[in-house]
């Protein structure tokens, strides 16, 4: 296999796909890094209902969803590296607000600003990675970089538990803002613009309207977003009720951040794997075979759950394999959806990340408060997810699966 070559002199290819992989953490310790903290903030903050808990994850999501359609028309303009800095600061900024906040509300509000900020590292990540490279050089790069992004979940939970030993949840979010702090401090000191002035494009209505129609009506770019939507809501139901489902239902509450763990390793390798495999075999062949393994798992977990017969190991198994099929198509449907419409990865990578973390929130949130003391919720929602992924799939590849492809 040849080696990807490097996209600036001054930049080592090994750090490049670092410094992707640590913009892409702010986000992913955005949302797990307080996971076993859930309880200690339901009970200081007075909520009572466990499922009311997952809105402080769902709301830092819908905010990402949200501030994505922003990002996109200003990197287009005014390059990548300033808006990441402004962004980085900003969720430093929204940190520090949620530590301080007393009430419910105001932490909802807090999460809330946190996703809005952390939308641009989705935005930027995806646009400088496709600044750089294309096809399958873009998949290998970004499975190299959600490989590192996906061990995130596997060491958060414990980090936030280890945070907790040391002091109260609010700890928490000003270790956010510290680990924001230092990117901010990296991107300043080491990240080359990856824009050249010659490709911006100025904001207007009509630059936006023509980058939005192209983006909405190429049947890639719209429906690979919307196929990555739903296997991303299966990760967000997983997350929002990761820690209910291992204390209240298998009572292996402190096992939750080992177990939880095991489970994003499984996608951190299917990264990884992926990385390995997607310029030989390609990304469309990968991603079909990961929803087609996710339907038949589902199917089989459902069986189980439904015949009584799950135990704890038996579920972190069935969990850990799905985490692996989702883990197999997302950074595939991304660098699908992107493909067409590289010319324009800033506005572009807005407008999916926005219908991806959108349609992700409704599916998870849907699933995840279905939960009802059992995990056969979650299972059928991950068949859900699965049939309809591949539906879309058939739709955009026009009813032919597996079909050879030059990315």
């Amino acid at each position: 296999m040849n080696a990807v070559p490097p996209p600036h002199p001054s930049l080592h290819r090994r750090e490049f796909v670092a410094f992707v992989a640590a913009i892409m953490a702010v986000n992913a310790l955005g949302v797990d890094l307080m996971l076993p903290a859930l309880p200690a903030i339901g009970h200081e903050l007075g909520i009572a209902s466990a499922n009311a808990r997952q809105w402080i994850v769902t709301a830092y999501i819908f905010g990402f969803g949200l501030g994505q359609l922003a990002y996109g028309p200003l990197a287009d303009r005014f390059g990548r590296k300033p808006v990441l800095l402004i962004t980085l600061a900003g969720f430093v900024a929204a940190s520090l607000f949620a530590a301080g906040a007393q009430t419910f509300a105001a932490l909802l509000v807090a999460r809330l600003l946190q996703g809005l900020m952390s939308a641009s590292t989705r935005v930027l990540a995806v646009a400088i990675v496709r600044d750089s490279y294309s096809g399958r050089q873009m998949a290998r790069i970004s499975s190299l970089a959600q490989m590192i992004f996906f061990l995130v979940p596997i060491v958060a939970p414990s980090l936030g538990q280890g945070l907790l030993t040391l002091g109260p949840w609010r700890f928490i979010f000003y270790a956010l803002g510290a680990f924001a702090a230092v990117v901010l401090s990296w991107a300043l000191v080491r990240l080359p613009e990856t824009l050249p002035v010659a490709r911006r494009r100025p904001i207007s209505i009509a630059s936006l309207t023509q980058a939005y129609r192209e983006t909405l009506t190429n049947r890639y770019s719209i429906g690979y977003a919307l196929a990555g939507s739903l296997t991303f809501g299966g990760i967000i139901a997983f997350v929002s009720s990761a820690q209910q489902v291992f204390t209240d239902t298998f009572h292996a509450g402190a096992r939750f951040t080992l177990l939880f763990g095991l489970c994003a390793l499984a996608m951190g390798s299917a990264a990884f794997a992926n990385s390995r495999l997607v310029e030989r075999l390609g990304t469309r062949v990968i991603s079909q075979a990961g929803v087609l393994a996710l339907i038949a798992l589902s199917l089989a977990h459902m069986l189980i759950a439904r015949l009584g017969l799950e135990t704890l190991g038996v579920y972190v198994l069935f969990q850990a394999l799905s985490m692996a099929c989702i883990g197999l198509c997302g950074s595939n449907f991304g660098a699908m959806a992107m493909q067409p419409v590289g010319h324009i990865a800033g506005t572009a990578s807005s407008v999916q990340g926005f219908i991806t973390s959108i349609g992700a929130v409704a599916a998870g949130s849907i699933i995840g408060q279905a939960y009802d003391g059992t995990t056969f919720p979650l299972a059928l929602g991950y068949l859900c997810i699965g049939i309809g992924a591949l539906a879309i799939v058939l739709v955009v590849e026009r009813g032919r699966l597996f079909r050879p492809h030059v990315e």
